[in-house]
């Protein structure tokens, strides 16, 4: 049985956590405090790509309806790290870029001796 949250948690006290820890205590889910410590960037990037995902997806979500899909999109975004690496998901800009100043094998020509 899931909490309700519409009796205790409102959007403004979403808006003010600064934390990961702070979301999934927030929403009462648990979590491994050594997984999260390792992964927190890539958990809380997934997170915010969720929300707004739902924020674009459903416009008219009244509060406690946005909160309860604001949890389940963190637990989400927990669990993609429990079975993928960051590496593998690529969600930061960094992964995506072509590296500068780097040389590839390929890209040196043989010169006729």
């Amino acid at each position: 049985m899931t909490e309700n949250l519409t009796v205790t948690k409102t959007l403004a006290e979403f808006k003010e956590i600064v934390n990961a820890e702070g979301y999934f205590q927030f929403f009462g889910l648990e979590y491994d405090r050594r997984f999260v410590n390792v992964n927190r960037l890539h958990i809380l990037k997934q997170f915010s790509l969720l929300i707004e995902a739902i924020d674009e997806a459903f416009p008219d979500l009244n509060e406690a309806e946005k909160l309860d899909k604001y949890r389940e999109a963190l637990a989400e975004a927990y669990q993609v790290f429990k079975s993928k690496s960051p590496l593998e998901t690529k969600l930061f800009k960094v992964f995506h870029q072509k590296r500068q100043n780097v040389v590839l094998l390929d890209d040196i020509e043989e010169e006729d001796e």
